[in-house]
C-alpha cells in the first residue's frame, strides 16, 4: 500500500495496458527503448530522422549532440537527454530516438566532447577512460552546456518553447542538479540518480524520480528530496520498483525479470509526465 500511495501514476498506467490487452512482447518491441544490446539494431531500423549536430555552449565551446525528430504535423516540445557515466553511447542515442517516437525532439549532448584525446568526446575513449573523465567534469560547465542544449533545441524551427530534461545514473543526478540551477526548465525526470544535498528552494520544475528497489546507494538520498520538496510545496514524485537494480532501463534482462518490469512501468510514466508538463 505504501508504494501505491507514493506512486500515483503507476497503477493507472498498468491498468491502461491491461485493458488494452497489450502484452510484454508488444511493450518491449514497440513502446520502450531497446536495451544496450539491442540499441544499434533499433536505431538502424528507425524511420525517424536523427543527425549529429554541434551547438555553441558559449565562448566558442562547440558541443556535439545527437538530435532526433518526431514524425508529427506540428511543432514538438524538446527533451534534453543526459547520458550515463558511460558517456554518449548508442544506447543513449536509442533512448533519444524512442523519445521522438513518443512525440518529442530529443537533444542528447556529449558532455565529454572536448575532454578526450585531441579534443575528442565519448567515442575517443574506452569505457574506463570515460568513467574516469566524467568524474572530473565541473557542475557549472555541465549545466552551462545543458542550458545551451535546451536553448538550441527550442530554437529549432520545428520546436515549441517547452523543454524537459531526463538523465540516467550520473545523468539522473545531473538532471536533478540542472533543475536546481535552471529556473526556466518545464519538467525533469531522474532515472536512478542521487538527490542533491541542497538547493531545493530554487527548483521550479516538477520532478519525476524512477528508482530500482535494489539500489540503496541512490535510494538513501530520496528522503531528503521528498522532505524538502514537500516542505516547499514543490512537485517531486518518486517511484521505486521492487527488485530492480541500478541502470534497469539499459540492463533490462537483469535482476531475474525485475528490471524489465521496472522498464515497462517507468517508461510510460516518463512519457505521461512529459506530455502533462510539456504539451499543455
Amino acid at each position: 500500500m505504501k508504494e501505491m500511495l507514493r506512486n500515483p501514476f503507476r497503477v493507472s498506467a498498468v491498468f491502461v495496458f491491461l485493458i488494452m490487452g497489450i502484452g510484454t512482447t508488444t511493450l518491449t518491441s514497440q513502446t520502450i527503448p531497446a536495451d544496450e544490446e539491442g540499441s544499434v539494431a533499433r536505431l538502424d531500423g528507425s524511420p525517424r530522422h536523427g543527425e549529429w549536430l554541434t551547438y555553441d555552449a558559449g565562448d566558442g565551446d562547440m558541443v556535439r549532440a545527437w538530435v532526433t525528430y518526431p514524425e508529427r504535423s506540428g511543432p514538438a516540445p524538446v527533451v534534453v537527454v543526459i547520458h550515463e557515466i558511460y558517456g554518449l553511447t548508442d544506447w543513449i542515442r536509442g533512448v533519444a530516438d524512442q523519445l521522438s517516437r513518443d512525440g518529442f525532439i530529443a537533444v542528447a549532448p556529449d558532455l565529454l566532447d572536448g575532454h578526450g584525446p585531441n579534443g575528442g568526446g565519448s567515442d575517443s575513449m574506452d569505457r574506463q577512460e570515460v568513467v574516469a573523465t566524467i568524474r572530473t567534469l565541473d557542475r557549472v560547465d555541465v549545466n552551462r552546456r545543458l542550458k545551451a542544449a535546451a536553448d538550441f533545441g527550442t530554437g529549432l524551427p520545428s520546436a515549441t518553447d517547452r523543454v524537459g530534461v531526463v538523465g540516467y545514473c550520473w545523468g539522473g543526478s545531473s538532471s536533478f542538479l540542472f533543475a536546481v540551477d535552471n529556473t526556466g526548465l518545464d519538467a525533469a525526470v531522474v532515472y536512478y540518480g542521487s538527490s542533491p544535498e541542497m538547493g531545493f528552494e530554487s527548483i521550479s520544475a516538477p520532478i519525476l524520480g524512477l528508482y530500482g528497489g535494489n539500489d540503496e546507494r541512490v535510494n538513501s538520498t530520496i528522503n531528503r528530496a521528498e522532505v524538502a520538496m514537500s516542505r516547499l510545496n514543490k512537485m517531486f514524485i518518486p517511484n521505486i520498483f521492487e527488485g530492480a537494480g541500478h541502470g534497469f532501463l539499459r540492463n533490462q534482462t537483469g535482476q531475474d525479470g525485475a528490471n524489465m518490469h521496472a522498464t515497462e512501468e517507468a517508461w510510460p510514466l516518463t512519457i505521461d509526465f512529459f506530455r502533462r508538463h510539456l504539451e499543455s
